[in-house]
């Protein structure tokens, strides 16, 4: 059974997150970089992810497009990474909780606010999140401990969170609250987060290089 693992990406985009995650995973993968006008719209990326957009990763015969999903999926893929708490464990529900609170209502409530759209009092129960302040005051209480997001192991949830926060303090989307920055601190320490990190500098720089020569 062909069970390769193929990471889509750009080091300029959400696909530093499930780069991360690889990388916490330990599992060997290969790189296909893409391009953003060009080989990101094209037919063979299209039948991998009809969005367009990365990253995306192909396990075998199953795609997953989606930086949350990715996130959950390769915890519960490579189990022996430790990444995702027991699927009977009572930590199971924090674990999907903040994940996917990041994934819909900070999402939400950060790109809204970027883009300069004010929801009507009266119009806030449509929206899901309510406002900007309420999202980012409650995923404060998440991040405050000295654990994680999910007890005292770090986890996959702790990837997307963490991805969430430094993202947006590092483009102002974010105030920076010292709860977040502690966080956020203590998880970029991680081996694999620097590991990640490196890799998606140095890809980009040649990138960059690249273009420029």
């Amino acid at each position: 059974m062909n069970d390769e693992l193929v990471f889509y990406t750009h080091p300029m985009s959400r696909g530093r997150i499930a780069r991360w995650m690889l990388e916490e995973v330990g599992q060997p993968y290969r790189t296909e970089v893409l391009d953003f006008a060009t080989s990101m719209k094209g037919p063979d990326y299209l039948a991998i992810n009809p969005m367009g957009k990365v990253p995306a990763i192909r396990h075998g015969g199953t795609v997953v497009t989606e930086s949350a999903a990715i996130c959950a999926y390769l915890a519960d893929a490579f189990p022996q990474a430790r990444l995702a708490p027991p699927p009977q464990s009572p930590l199971r529900g924090p674990y999907y909780r903040w994940l996917f609170f990041c994934a819909g209502p900070v999402e939400a409530a950060v790109t809204n606010q970027a883009l300069g759209i004010s929801v009507p009092e009266d119009r806030r129960r449509m929206v899901g999140y309510g406002t900007l302040a309420e999202v980012l005051d409650v995923l404060e209480t998440a991040v405050s401990g000295d654990g994680y997001v999910a007890g005292d192991d770090f986890t996959a949830a702790d990837v997307y969170v963490g991805s969430q926060l430094a993202w947006g303090m590092m483009f102002g989307t974010i105030e920076k609250r010292p709860a977040y920055q502690r966080y956020v601190q203590r998880l970029t320490s991680r081996p694999a987060a620097a590991r990640a990190q490196r890799i998606d500098d140095e890809l980009g720089a040649a990138l960059k290089a690249g273009k420029a020569g």
